[in-house]
């Protein structure tokens, strides 16, 4: 079984919203459901789990229901941080799935414009060789600054990726590795393929996109209504 963990544990400070932004209404759909739009349509995923704020569950099964999100299987609390939500999601999902080869995909609530082919290239690398990270190639010249208001350092981009999600990773290696770093006192770890990278373990990399944004300010939801609309557009053609 292929399940999307899919995290709104997030409050959105940097949008200045009085709600949620994977809340946020746009074009009458707000944010998170997209998102679930993306993992529900994909042929090979067979289940959805939503990390949610407290006091949203309620909202979301609705939302569910509305625009036809059947493969939802259950809506946790997150925790004090990412790694923690993380952890809170795959240990309900594991209480539902328990085979060798069902693999997870740890996905950013607020990316809603996944693609259906990043998924299907993290389930197939996940499947070849163990987990998979999507990446996109670093376009920008890369400055490193020890005060953050100069710099006499470049970083050479030609090895460096920048990281989205999905990550994919099967259920119980995912699970194992959590147990390891809490055991390590690594706790406060940004994302699961930094959890990984603590951990001193390998990671292999997906095909991502530019246009797989992820929402953390008002500029971004405009760029997202631009990319929803050229969408819209294309269809008309």
């Amino acid at each position: 079984m292929n399940i999307a963990l899919i995290i709104a544990g997030g409050v959105g400070a940097r949008m200045g919203q009085d709600i949620p932004k994977q809340f946020i209404n746009v074009y009458d759909k707000p944010v998170i459901v997209y998102t679930m739009e993306a993992f529900q349509k994909h042929p090979n995923i067979d289940g959805i789990e939503v990390v949610c704020l407290d006091g949203w569950h309620e909202v979301l099964y609705a939302y569910a229901k509305q625009f036809g999100i059947s493969k939802l299987e259950n809506v946790v609390c997150g925790g004090v941080n990412g790694q923690d939500s993380i952890r809170n999601g795959l240990l309900d999902i594991a209480k539902r799935h328990n085979n060798d080869d069902d693999i997870v995909l740890v996905h950013d609530a607020i990316r809603p414009m996944v693609s259906q082919d990043i998924i299907s290239d993290n389930i197939r690398v996940c499947k070849q060789y163990g987990n998979a990270i999507t990446v996109v190639p670093c376009t920008a010249a890369m400055l490193k600054t020890y005060d953050g208001l100069s710099t006499e350092e470049q970083v050479p981009r030609d090895n460096l990726k920048t990281t989205q999600t999905p990550q994919a990773f099967f259920l119980k290696d995912i699970i194992e590795a959590h147990k390891e770093a809490l055991e390590k006192g690594i706790t406060k770890s940004v994302a699961s393929c930094t959890m990984y990278i603590e951990l001193g373990r390998k990671l292999f990399m997906s095909i991502g996109s530019e246009k797989n944004l992820k929402l953390t300010t008002p500029e971004d939801i405009e760029i997202f209504k631009a990319l929803l609309q050229a969408k819209k557009d294309s269809w008309m053609h």
